[in-house]
């Protein structure tokens, strides 16, 4: 019994250490190493020195140890989703206060309306800005490479307006949505929900471009929301060029898919509209949590079960006949988020609360210090990536880290044990991983 134990044990830990290897981690591969190494030379010492009642008892404290980890002990229930009283108003948020020109009307307008919002966005105005070459993490291939994604992303703003809908096809909405959800996926979705479009997802006002101070109507019945993976070895490299080479490329992405979505949707005679980076007109976020694709967490980004906010989100709005699905409360990711606060220890910018949830405008959620995150990202020319980054939720999507993803959804000490072995394989503060270029 104690060689089969011993077998288990040594074949686990080796496995362990292959997947850390092979993700090219490599405090988690030496630490993992480790414990291979004293099993090793533990194992075969108990066998042949250690009497039997000490081997048996060394098994049955190990089975009582992962049943009591593996109890389905469960986070407490939250309450139903928490809907928003008011709008959000584009026109506050940081990329829009961003594109003011000072001396501008338009500049002159936000600041006479907030004058409390001037002198937080001085301070970010003073830096060099997203993607100069006076910022701390310059390179000029990795930032002409996210320029040009995003110069790409412009491609696709003819999509935002429709002339000349054919006559609607006649469909039939199950049928229609399983199509939309497996397409989806089969170019290139994680995943893929539908949620009836409410007033409280969509901004109060316009605050980009040309429809800028333009009051936001809502004008479908329905909206798709689906997300893209981020690549895990690209956002390890945080706050360096590549993370942004990858965000915008992500962007990219789903921008086009919102476009092809788009365009299938209007082809069947349906109107529709593509809402991608720079073009929202709601915020998806809180449209991809009403779809069921996941909850916000600590970071104010939205989690999702498969690869935590690892990734990017597109939405399509639109009148074509569609099942909904409906918001899948994590409430083992919100009680994961409240104790962990990793993303908090390692924000650069200390924008991350180390408190719980708070309820604002009738909604319950993390919020950050848009400003101080803002202003990092103008320091270092990226969109920083650090939270994303030491999240233990964004670990790739592979059977090791699924399997724990699994427990922490399934037991609240199990979730405990995985706060502290993250910990301990990644360490507390997490560095750029520099034994894993990528370009």
């Amino acid at each position: 019994m104690f060689i089969i134990y011993s077998s288990i044990v040594l074949i686990t830990l080796l496995v362990i250490s292959l997947q850390f290897r092979r993700e090219k981690e490599k405090r988690a591969t030496h630490v993992s190493v480790g414990f291979f190494m004293a099993a090793a030379v533990s194992l075969p010492a108990l066998y042949f020195f250690a009497p039997l009642w000490l081997q048996n008892s060394i098994i049955f404290l190990t089975l009582i140890g992962l049943s009591i980890f593996l109890l389905p002990i469960r986070a407490k229930k939250r309450n139903p989703a928490h809907i928003p009283k008011a709008r959000y108003d584009e026109r506050d948020i940081m990329f829009s206060r961003n594109e003011l020109i000072p001396g501008s009307q338009r500049y002159k307008e936000y600041y006479q309306r907030r004058p409390e919002k001037k002198a937080l966005d001085d301070k970010f105005r003073s830096k060099p800005g997203l993607l100069s070459p006076q910022a701390t993490q310059y390179h000029p291939f990795s930032f002409a490479a996210a320029d040009a994604n995003f110069a790409t992303v412009e491609s696709f703003v003819p999509f935002l307006s429709e002339k000349n809908l054919p006559k609607p096809s006649p469909v039939d909405a199950q049928e229609l949505t399983q199509f939309v959800k497996k397409w989806m996926k089969q170019i290139g979705a994680v995943s893929v929900g539908i949620t009836e479009l409410k007033d409280y997802h969509l901004y109060s006002i316009k605050g980009r471009r040309e429809e800028y101070g333009k009051p936001i109507v809502q004008n479908h019945k329905f909206a798709v929301a689906f997300t893209v993976e981020m690549d895990a070895r690209m956002i390890n490299r945080a706050p360096s060029g590549e993370t942004i080479m990858e965000s915008s490329q992500q962007y990219l992405r789903s921008g086009t898919m919102t476009a092809q979505l788009t365009a299938f949707f209007r082809r069947l005679g349906y109107s529709s509209r593509p809402h991608f980076d720079g073009n929202y007109q709601l915020i998806v976020g809180l449209v991809a949590r009403d779809a069921g694709l996941g909850d916000y967490g600590r970071m104010a980004l939205l989690m999702t079960p498969e690869l935590g906010a690892r990734v990017r989100i597109g939405v399509v709005t639109t009148d074509a006949p569609l099942v909904t699905d409906s918001y899948k409360p994590m409430p083992a990711m919100t009680d994961f988020c409240i104790a962990c606060k990793k993303c908090a220890d390692n924000c650069p910018s200390r924008a991350i609360s180390f408190d719980g949830p708070k309820k604002e405008n009738n909604f319950e959620r993390w919020t950050i210090n848009h400003e101080a995150c803002f202003t990092y990202w103008n320091i270092t020319g990226t969109d920083c990536g650090k939270c994303i980054q030491s999240c233990p939720y964004s670990h790739p999507n592979n059977l090791m880290h699924n399997s724990i993803r699994k427990g922490i959804n399934n037991s609240v000490l199990f979730s405990r044990m995985a706060i502290k072995a993250d910990d301990l394989f990644y360490g507390r503060k997490i560095k750029p991983n520099e034994s894993s270029p990528v370009l």
